[in-house]
């Protein structure tokens, strides 16, 4: 079903580790917004869409979701790179090395790991596109948060990647919703299931 290439989709190079936003990152990595929830959601939801079109996008954006949180991943990683327990404790990370030591867990900045509570699917085909189209918002107003809180180039390139990303993925869904509203002028979605 799908070709792995393994490089990044945007090259991720962090040379200079900051722990504040390893720290940061993990909202995108393990949060309720993160690129993991939005992946896991999107492949979901499009089950249940009645149209190809719309199914085809929300299974491509799910998987460009998830080489999203792949760089997310190795961000964190880098920014963690040769940490000591006392600059992680000064972070705010003790709790967090004290269950993953240095690895990559799908938690938010927090420490609240990752729930499959997170994915909406309601099986309302506006509803959800709809809810996804806010999530693309709500995510691209985290990067912009993530980008106001550096001038290191390391995390800005991949960030605005990133961001634009999201930009595309809110107008691809504003597509699929043009469509369903066509399918369902009146928004009876209910004779679908009959």
């Amino acid at each position: 079903m799908w070709i792995y290439q393994k490089k990044l989709e945007f090259p991720v190079n962090i040379t200079n580790p900051d722990l504040r936003m390893a720290k940061a990152l993990m909202a995108q990595y393990g949060g309720p917004d993160s690129e993991l929830s939005a992946g896991c959601r999107y492949l979901t939801q499009r089950f249940s869409m009645p149209d190809d079109r719309v199914r085809a996008t929300l299974n491509d954006i799910g998987t460009e979701e998830l080489a999203h949180w792949e760089m997310i991943g190795v961000m964190i990683l880098q920014s963690m790179r040769g940490a000591s327990i006392s600059q992680l404790e000064s972070a705010g990370l003790l709790g967090y090395y004290t269950l993953h030591d240095h690895g990559v867990f799908p938690a938010d900045p927090n420490g609240v790991p990752f729930s499959a509570s997170y994915i909406e699917c309601t099986g309302d085909p506006i509803a959800d596109i709809t809810f996804d189209m806010a999530a693309e918002q709500g995510a691209r107003a985290t990067y912009e948060h993530l980008m106001n809180m550096t001038d290191n180039e390391d995390y800005l390139a991949p960030l605005r990647f990133l961001r634009a990303r999201e930009i595309v993925h809110y107008q691809r869904f504003g597509e699929c919703l043009n469509i369903l509203n066509e399918l369902f002028p009146n928004g009876d979605q209910n004779k679908r299931l009959m």
